[in-house]
């Protein structure tokens, strides 16, 4: 009897295990589809919300871009986005996965496992990649007060560049500038997300098994 016990709690370790790997895997491989699609468009957000941004409107934001720095502007930070976001994803969701394992393990709905496991597993995710936000957000916007400070002339490009510059505006906590901002930011946001899909996944799962119980 001890021994099946213990072969069970293998087994179960074992495919808890390989389950949160596949969570993990699958997180990114959305991510590296989800950031080709979106990087332009991340590119002109930050670029409008910059303090007394030139741009008027979306369209003219696209416009001057292409025109002054080229098609490339919209994505010279993809590197740098897929290097933030495929690591916060996979944290994303290993701690959603842990997290429920820890305090939903029979993985009933709980709309309040859900909430408390998607806003920690946002909050991990959001402060572990902030540095490389911080980066993608200065290749963004090329923000010229702070590149002339460090005389630096053109547009600025590459992650390892980013990174150099980041150092030289603020040092080690330069990297983590707008961690509570961001971790503030996903933590409703994942909360939410990870709310709704565990409701439609659990009433299109009933709502198939009472339909197969009415044959």
């Amino acid at each position: 009897m001890r021994k099946m016990t213990e072969s069970h709690l293998g087994n179960r370790e074992f495919a808890m295990e390989a389950y949160i790997k596949g969570e993990g895997i699958a997180g990114s491989v959305a991510t590296l589809l989800h950031d080709a699609v979106m990087n332009p468009a991340e590119v002109v957000k930050q670029r409008m919300q910059m303090f007394n941004s030139p741009y008027k409107s979306v369209l003219a934001c696209v416009r001057t871009v292409q025109k002054t720095e080229g098609f490339g502007a919209f994505y010279r930070s993809y590197t740098t986005q897929l290097t933030m976001n495929v690591p916060f994803q996979a944290i994303h969701f290993i701690t959603y996965e842990f997290m429920q394992e820890q305090i939903n393990p029979r993985r009933e709905y709980n709309p309040q496992s859900h909430i408390v496991s998607g806003a920690l597993a946002g909050a991990v995710a959001a402060a572990a990649t902030t540095p490389l936000d911080v980066c993608k957000t200065l290749l963004n916007t090329q923000e010229n007060m702070a590149l002339s400070s460090v005389n630096i002339s053109g547009h600025l490009s590459g992650m390892v560049n980013a990174f150099k510059t980041v150092y030289q505006l603020g040092g080690i906590s330069g990297y983590f500038r707008g961690v509570q901002a961001r971790v503030i930011y996903q933590m409703p946001s994942t909360a939410i997300a990870w709310s709704v899909y565990e409701f439609f996944k659990y009433f299109l799962t009933k709502h198939k098994l009472e339909k197969r119980t009415s044959f």
